[in-house]
C-alpha cells in the first residue's frame, strides 16, 4: 500500500525535476525576481553620478561657476517727454507734461572675442571636477548711434552720463581690474547692478565713459583675467562677431546656439566662429532689452575624458540581457550534457551577475571605466566558471561556459563604446545570438524526458 502511494509521488517529483516547460518557468520567475536587486544597482549608480554633480556644484561654487560673457554694449540715458492732454477744474484744456530719464542700448558694429583657456582638475574626496584659467581679449569699434530710428532727438541725450557694460554670470572669476579703452582713453571699472532686470546683465562691470554727438567711429579693447568651471559661453553681441577660443583640453564639446565654422583637436583645440547680426534674433539697437538674446549663448564645453557613471549606467542597461543568456545557455548545457542544476544555483550565479554592476561601478570610479570593465568581467566569469566545476564536474564545459561569458561582456563593451551603432551592433548581435540558439537547440527532444516519465507510469498502471 506504502509502496503504491510513493511512485505517484515520485512520478510528481521526476516530472518536476526533468520537465523543461517547469525548468523554463522556474527560470522566468527566477529572472523577473533578480528584476529588482538589478533595480537597487541602478538606483546606487543614480546616486553616485548625483554625488559628482553635488561635487561639481561645491567647487564651483568656491572656485568660480561656469562663464556667460555678455557685451560691450553702449548705453545713453536721453530725455523721454510726455504730453498728456488734462482737463482742469474750470473745464479748461491743457497740456501735462512729463519728463524722465530713459536708456537706449547700442552694440558694436564690429566686435572680435579672444579667449585663451587653461583647464586643470580639482578633486573633491574621489571626484574631479574641471576648472579654468582664462584671457579674455576684446576688440572693435561702435558705429555712431542711430538715433532717428529710436525716435530720440540729439539734444534729449545725456551725453555726459553714458557708459559701457559687459555682463558676466559670475563676477569672482575677475582675477583682475578689466583693462578697458574706449574712444582712445583709458577707463576704469567697477561692479554694477544697473541691469537688475536683465539676466544677462544682472552681474556686470561697467564705466562711465566719454562720448559726443559729432564720434562716428569709436574702437575700444577689453582684456580681463577670467575663472571658471566646466563651461565658457559668449552671445553674438555685433553686428559682425568673430570668436576665436583655444585651449590645452583634447575633449571639448562645441555646443550652444552656433557651431565654430573651424576647428582644430588635438592635445590642444581651437575653434573660430562667425556670427552676422543676420543670424541672431535680436536687433543692433533698442529702447527695452529685446527678448531671446539669453538663447543665443555659444562656447565650448571641457567635459571629462571619462565619464565612468555615464557608461556604467549605460552597461548596466543589460544587465537583464546577461542574465537572460547566461541562464539560456546553463539551460541548454543543461539538457545536452543530462546535467541537472537546481534553482538555488541558478540563484546564486544570477546574484553574482548582478553584484557584478556594483564592483564595476566602485572600481571605475579610482581606475577608470576601460579597466574596471575588464577586471570585473574577469572576475565575475572566473567565479562563476569555478563554481561550474562543481555543477558539471567537466573541465571542457566549464572551459566552454567561460567562453560563452567572455564574448557577452565583450559584446556589451563594444555596444556602450559605440555610440552612434549602438542600436545597430545590437541588433546584429541579438541576431547573431538567436541563430546560434537556433543551432544548438535543433536537436534537443524537449519532451522526451517527459514522456518517457509518462510511459513508465502507464507501464506500471497497467502491470498491477
Amino acid at each position: 500500500m506504502n509502496t503504491e502511494n510513493t511512485r505517484p509521488a515520485n512520478s510528481i517529483s521526476t516530472w518536476l525535476r526533468e520537465s523543461v516547460m517547469v525548468k523554463i518557468t522556474v527560470i522566468g520567475l527566477l529572472i523577473l525576481f533578480l528584476l529588482i536587486p538589478s533595480s537597487w544597482v541602478n538606483s546606487l549608480m543614480e546616486e553616485r553620478q548625483g554625488r559628482v554633480t553635488e561635487a561639481i556644484e561645491e567647487v564651483s561654487q568656491k572656485w568660480s561657476t561656469a562663464q556667460h560673457v555678455t557685451g560691450p554694449m553702449l548705453v545713453l540715458p536721453y530725455k523721454k517727454t510726455i504730453i498728456t492732454k488734462i482737463t482742469t477744474a474750470d473745464k479748461k484744456t491743457e497740456d501735462k507734461i512729463e519728463t524722465y530719464t530713459e536708456e537706449a542700448s547700442f552694440l558694436p558694429h564690429e566686435l572680435n572675442i579672444n579667449g585663451n583657456l587653461k583647464p586643470q582638475n580639482l578633486t573633491r574626496g574621489i571626484f574631479d571636477v574641471v576648472v579654468y584659467n582664462s584671457t579674455i581679449a576684446m576688440k572693435g569699434y561702435f558705429e555712431k548711434p542711430n538715433l532717428a530710428t529710436l525716435g530720440i532727438k540729439p539734444e534729449d541725450v545725456y551725453w555726459n552720463k553714458a557708459y559701457l557694460v559687459n555682463g558676466l554670470s559670475d563676477l569672482r572669476g575677475i582675477g583682475e581690474n578689466p583693462k578697458i579703452s574706449f574712444n582712445h582713453t583709458v577707463y576704469q571699472s567697477e561692479p554694477s547692478n544697473m541691469f537688475e532686470e536683465s539676466n544677462l546683465f544682472r552681474k556686470n562691470f561697467s564705466s562711465f565713459v566719454r562720448i559726443s554727438p559729432s564720434d562716428s567711429i569709436i574702437p575700444f579693447t577689453i582684456s580681463f583675467p577670467l575663472k571658471g568651471s566646466s563651461n565658457l559661453y559668449f552671445y553674438p553681441m555685433g553686428k559682425s562677431t568673430h570668436v576665436t577660443l583655444a585651449g590645452e583640453w583634447s575633449n571639448p564639446k562645441f555646443d550652444g546656439f552656433y557651431l565654430p565654422e573651424n576647428r582644430n583637436v588635438t592635445e590642444r583645440f581651437t575653434a573660430n566662429w562667425k556670427i552676422l547680426n543676420f543670424n541672431r534674433p535680436f536687433p543692433q539697437q533698442w529702447v527695452t532689452t529685446p527678448a531671446n538674446i539669453e538663447s543665443t549663448a555659444f562656447g565650448v564645453n571641457l567635459i571629462m575624458p571619462v565619464d565612468q557613471y555615464q557608461k556604467s549606467i549605460r552597461t548596466s542597461k543589460y544587465g537583464i540581457l546577461i542574465i537572460l543568456l547566461t541562464f539560456v545557455s546553463l539551460l541548454l548545457i543543461e539538457l545536452i550534457v543530462k546535467k541537472h542544476i537546481h534553482p538555488f544555483q541558478y540563484t546564486l550565479i544570477g546574484i553574482a551577475l548582478t553584484i557584478y554592476y556594483t564592483l564595476l561601478l566602485s572600481i571605475s570610479e579610482h581606475i577608470g571605466f576601460n579597466f574596471s570593465y575588464l577586471i570585473s568581467s574577469a572576475v565575475i566569469i572566473m567565479l562563476i566558471s569555478l563554481y561550474s566545476i562543481s555543477i558539471f564536474n567537466n573541465r571542457k564545459i566549464t572551459a566552454l561556459l567561460a567562453s560563452l561569458l567572455t564574448i557577452f561582456y565583450t559584446y556589451i563593451f563594444v555596444i556602450t563604446q559605440q555610440q552612434d551603432y549602438a542600436l545597430l551592433l545590437g541588433s546584429i548581435g541579438l541576431l547573431i545570438i538567436i541563430a546560434v540558439l537556433m543551432y544548438v537547440s535543433r536537436k534537443i527532444d524537449w519532451y522526451g524526458a517527459r514522456n518517457k516519465t509518462i510511459q513508465q507510469h502507464e507501464n506500471e498502471t497497467t502491470a498491477h
